[in-house]
């Protein structure tokens, strides 16, 4: 059969799935750690305490590596590699210059963790928490060092179109994380700290495991002292503003987070409930972006560009078709999800009633969130990096006047409403613009699209249904893991079928 071009490529089908099915399997070893996590630490101190340090090399890491950073290097480097230019000399002063500014800002962090944790949860002055989150995030800042040259050495393995090995290594920190989780039960070690620990020891594993990756493709870097040449000059220039517009997405989540910590127990329930939409939106929209960017940055340097735009709209398609109902199924099945997952030990009834309020609000952005990775990517392979912090400004103000002003009326869910309201703000801003490099979305899309609306909706019919009619079965006992295991596996069944029956999925000829 010959293959549509209102459909995906062989190679870039394949990417997609090997990225996705390895993102998948590390987001379902993420949940078997947050399991672990609910039933031993609950919403306690030590987990909110684990949360916020956590999330403070996690901020910095989106800055230095998946984002600002790689989001310059990448189209450069992949630009160099399809010109046959010193596409090794480049990466080198890069990684010298990359090392340097991680050193110089765990310094930082290291001397002001004090005031980064006050920053990013002033609720926790007044208790233990606080002493916590700096005694937890000084072992675990190092983390990102390890953590951003591993993202580095990634973004040169993805421009080769070597994914696998990159999607993989994500495992490795849930492993760690896992089995301090479980020694420290064992032989009654404090848990927190445990825990701790592992997160750098993670980093480290990471690290070395990418390098061998990175060594088998005879790729060698070659050192010398860095210049401030043109290229490098211009990798600054183009990373300044990615970073800035990184920035303005940590500062989103910090105002989330800030608002959530005047709520006792409230980071907790949004940590959880943020693990539980992130899975998809990992799969889909991160694994998209990945694989995305190095292809439509070679695309555009050899001036390919009906083909980037066909390749934009197949993989729209195909992240919407997995995005939608993933959307659909955790706002309907919020509660059961979160209970039959996490409501064990020390994680009560209550925490699930609230963790699953906050998880449908964030399944309404959901789809959002995905078309974001794939917006902001047609901007940062043509080099355009400008325009994305100008649209996450206006997102960010959006966020912080609904985070704050709708806190008095929502409390702790004031937060997840900002974050999915300013994030379809910011979706409609990326879009908005995209006809600057000639994109459009296709008749193929906007029909295709609206089937997978009518297929969303059946699946979520299907589900809430079965989820009111087996409610005593999803309340007790090991059934519970069948019932929600057949509710959702009956939903996607419905919903393929669906799609099949419209005329979704290409017709064999």
């Amino acid at each position: 059969m010959k293959k549509s071009k209102n459909s995906l490529s062989g190679d870039l089908f394949k990417s997609f799935s090997v990225v996705g099915l390895w993102t998948l399997a590390s987001r379902l070893l993420g949940f078997l750690r947050d399991i672990l996590m609910a039933n031993f630490l609950g919403a306690s101190a030590a987990a909110e305490a684990f949360i916020i340090a956590f999330s403070l090399p996690n901020m910095f890491r989106r800055l230095f590596a998946e984002g600002a950073f790689n989001t310059a290097f990448i189209p450069m480097f992949s630009q160099k590699l399809s010109k046959k230019s010193d596409a090794v000399k480049f990466a080198s002063e890069s990684l010298i210059l990359l090392s340097i500014l991680l050193l110089l800002t765990t310094a930082i962090a290291e001397i002001f963790m004090p005031a980064l944790v006050f920053i990013m949860a002033s609720g926790f002055s007044d208790d233990s928490r606080l002493d916590l989150a700096v005694g937890f995030g000084r072992v675990m800042f190092p983390y990102i060092i390890l953590i951003s040259i591993s993202a580095f050495f990634g973004g040169i393995l993805n421009s080769f179109s070597k994914f696998g090995a990159v999607a993989a290594a994500p495992l490795l920190l849930n492993i760690f994380l896992i089995l301090a989780l479980l020694l420290a039960y064992l032989y009654d070690l404090d848990i927190g700290w445990s825990i701790t620990f592992a997160v750098p020891l993670a980093g480290l594993a990471q690290l070395l495991f990418i390098w061998i990756m990175l060594r088998q493709e005879n790729f060698k870097f070659k050192f010398k002292v860095p210049t401030l040449n043109d290229e490098t000059k211009k990798l600054v220039r183009v990373a300044i503003p990615a970073a800035m517009a990184g920035g303005v997405i940590q500062i989103n989540l910090l105002v989330g987070r800030q608002v959530a910590s005047y709520f006792e127990g409230a980071i907790a329930w949004l940590n959880y409930s943020d693990r539980l939409y992130q899975l998809p939106l990992g799969v889909v929209g991160i694994t998209l972006g990945v694989v995305l960017l190095p292809r439509l940055s070679t695309m555009t340097a050899i001036e390919e560009r009906q083909k980037a735009i066909n390749t934009i709209n197949r993989s729209s398609e195909f992240a919407l078709l997995l995005a939608l109902p993933a959307a659909a199924a955790l706002c309907v099945l919020a509660n059961p999800i979160v209970s039959v997952l996490f409501e064990r030990g020390l994680f009560t009834a209550l925490d699930s009633a609230n963790t699953s309020k906050a998880l449908v609000i964030y399944s309404l952005g959901l789809p959002a969130f995905v078309l974001q990775k794939i917006f902001s990517t047609i901007y940062f392979a043509n080099g355009d990096t400008k325009s994305p912090f100008r649209f996450s400004l206006v997102s960010m103000f959006c966020n912080l006047v609904l985070a704050v002003g709708l806190a008095g009326v929502f409390g702790f869910l004031a937060a997840p409403i900002a974050t999915t309201l300013s994030g379809w703000l910011l979706t409609i801003l990326l879009f908005r613009k995209l006809g600057v490099f000639g994109f459009a979305f296709d008749t193929y899309f906007r029909n295709k699209i609206s089937r997978i609306l009518i297929a969303s909706i059946g699946l979520a019919i299907t589900t809430s249904t079965m989820a009111t009619f087996l409610a005593t079965e999803l309340a007790f006992g090991f059934i519970r893991y069948i019932t929600l295991f057949l509710i959702v596996s009956t939903g996607a069944i419905c919903y393929f079928l669906i799609c099949y029956v419209l005329g979704v999925f290409p017709r064999r000829k």
